[in-house]
């Protein structure tokens, strides 16, 4: 069978390049590409019969590294590569975090990508010797800790936000969550807006998800 491919590439001409690697082999199929991780999300709640993510780093909307997070929380049986040009610690260390499967740079050969694909379909995580390296470095640091200082910073939501945020985890619209607290649907969205605010992020998947990381909910 052969195996399913997604690329998150915003740059046409690198997502053409990696699409020309890919062709040399026949049982390896790309089902789609995105132009940022939201657009792969989307894409992903249409269809998830995915194996692979080839996954850039810097893209507009939503970078792969928050994108790779999402995939990994929804869809933990899809594989993610990191296919890109950046290899600085903190992006490689981030990435990690963020459950990826496997860090490759851009330049990769074409037999090479096509060996990390298979290798990370069989439990394997692949890596640019250069990141290898890198990761090691990185885990030999004992305090090593890119974690941003806001994030450190204690969160305080009011009661009634806390409320919220349990009726968003439960997948409820504004509609419903507003039947079931007896407040109106304007009220709901107005301390959302606030709860978006505090954990700052822009999605309700990313407040619910934030929320439950932090223990506020």
């Amino acid at each position: 069978m052969s195996l399913r491919i997604a690329i998150a590439e915003d740059n046409y001409f690198l997502y053409k390049a990696i699409e020309e690697k890919i062709s040399f082999f026949d049982d390896v199929s790309i089902k789609f590409h995105a132009n940022n991780g939201a657009e792969l999300i989307g894409k992903l709640e249409e269809n998830h019969h995915i194996d692979v993510i080839l996954m850039d780093i810097q893209m507009p909307v939503m970078d792969g590294i928050k994108a790779t997070e999402l995939v990994k929380n929804r869809y933990p049986h899809i594989k993610v590569i990191m296919l890109t040009v950046v290899d600085d610690d903190e992006c490689v260390f981030k990435s990690i975090q963020a459950g990826a499967n496997g860090y490759l740079l851009k330049e990769i050969d074409a037999e090479k990508l096509y060996k990390s694909i298979i290798e990370v379909t069989e439990g394997g995580a692949p890596m640019t010797p250069s990141i290898a390296l890198k990761t090691l470095n990185l885990l030999r640091k004992p305090n090593f800790n890119l974690d941003k200082k806001e994030d450190l910073e204690e969160i305080k939501l009011t009661k009634r936000e806390t409320e919220i945020l349990v009726q968003l985890s439960k997948g409820l619209n504004y509609n419903a969550i507003s039947e079931n607290l007896i407040i109106s649907p304007s009220t709901v969205r107005k301390h959302i807006e606030n709860i978006y605010k505090k954990l700052q992020v822009h999605s309700k998947m990313e407040a619910v998800m934030k929320a439950q990381k932090r223990n506020l909910i």
